[in-house]
């Protein structure tokens, strides 16, 4: 049998991660040490999701691999997002991690930026779910018997904020909207399926909207909007533990 590959895998706690980190579970070539997540420092949630630190951190012990966060700032630029990303990614280099993995499925450009950060250090990306088809995967998701509430919308899809994702909503998004919103359309907070010991409870708190600046690249974890001049709007449901 091949060495294993020591990996870090990049955690928004939504479904795409869910069904990426089932899968790469499931490969006896991965040893996965840790889930790493960006936080925004100031609100203490999970970067553009806006989960609260406290969920997130439960369902990493539901699912038993040890989380670790990155804490940001409110809005970084892209060059102290890279830099403390660099940073971050040192260290995992020298603690003997090789690779990275990701749940991304056809953003080109977002893997080729990934590819590139990862080049710098030394460390490989996978992607479990790359240039497989969106309805199929949720499909899948669903099928496996997992669960998520959608967290966070653009404007114009407030209707399913704070919603939890059945074939039936996906069935009827709009045409132009992706079924797994692998376009930023939605984020999603993932409770319960085959990957976690147990469900982890919430209840649904108060929905907002805000505007923010829209990101020049996304991030590393497909959740940290970094500052440019476009304003972009998002309607967030809150979820209280």
């Amino acid at each position: 049998m091949p060495d294993k590959k020591i990996c870090i895998f990049n955690w928004s706690g939504g479904k795409d991660s869910t069904l990426a980190l089932h899968y790469a579970l499931q490969d006896p070539t991965l040893e996965i040490r840790y889930l790493i997540t960006t936080v925004t420092e100031k609100y203490n949630r999970v970067s553009m999701h806006g989960v609260r630190e406290a969920l997130l951190i439960k369902q990493a012990e539901s699912i038993g691999i040890p989380l670790y966060q990155i804490r940001l700032g409110e809005m970084p630029d892209m060059e102290t997002y890279d830099s403390t990303m660099k940073m971050h990614l040192t260290k995992f280099k020298q603690e003997g991690i090789t690779h990275s993995i990701f749940g991304d499925i056809f953003l080109e450009d977002l893997r080729l930026y990934r590819e590139n950060k990862l080049a710098e250090i030394g460390l490989q990306a996978i992607f479990p779910l790359w240039q497989k088809d969106t309805s199929q995967l949720i499909g899948d998701f669903l099928n496996m018997g997992y669960k998520t509430v959608i967290v966070c919308v653009q404007q114009n899809l407030e209707n399913i904020c704070g919603k939890v994702i059945s074939q039936d909503l996906i069935n009827n998004l709009p045409a132009e909207i992706d079924p797994c919103g692998e376009n930023g359309e939605f984020h999603t907070f993932a409770f319960e399926g085959p990957i976690f010991r147990n469900k982890i409870p919430f209840t649904i708190g108060e929905r907002v909207f805000r505007t923010y600046n829209a990101p020049a690249k996304i991030d590393a974890n497909e959740d940290s909007p970094c500052s440019s001049t476009v304003l972009s709007g998002f309607w967030y449901n809150d979820l209280l533990p």
